[in-house]
């Protein structure tokens, strides 16, 4: 499993509620309900006033989309102020 996704959410839903979620995957070409779900979700925040990274686009990976942004270390900790090891 991929470290940066170490959390799993279950989400019940009903077939009106997936056939929503499938429509706005497959209309902006998302590669997976998983990442559809991530997309929906940041909207969700975006709306209710919660910064989130750039909106999604097509041929990337699932993995690629992801509710918060991530630095060039990933969703790792920064690293304290000096710390040299890498």
């Amino acid at each position: 499993m991929n470290d940066l996704r170490a959390e799993r959410l279950q989400v019940m839903l009903s077939p009106e509620e997936l056939a929503a979620v499938d429509d706005f995957r497959f209309k902006h070409r998302m590669p997976t309900r998983a990442a559809a779900v991530r997309e929906l979700l940041k909207f969700g925040l975006a709306a209710a006033g919660i910064e989130t990274s750039v909106g999604a686009s097509a041929g990337i990976k699932s993995s690629e989309f992801g509710v918060f942004g991530r630095g060039p270390d990933g969703h790792a900790p920064a690293k304290p102020e000096g710390d040299t090891e890498d």
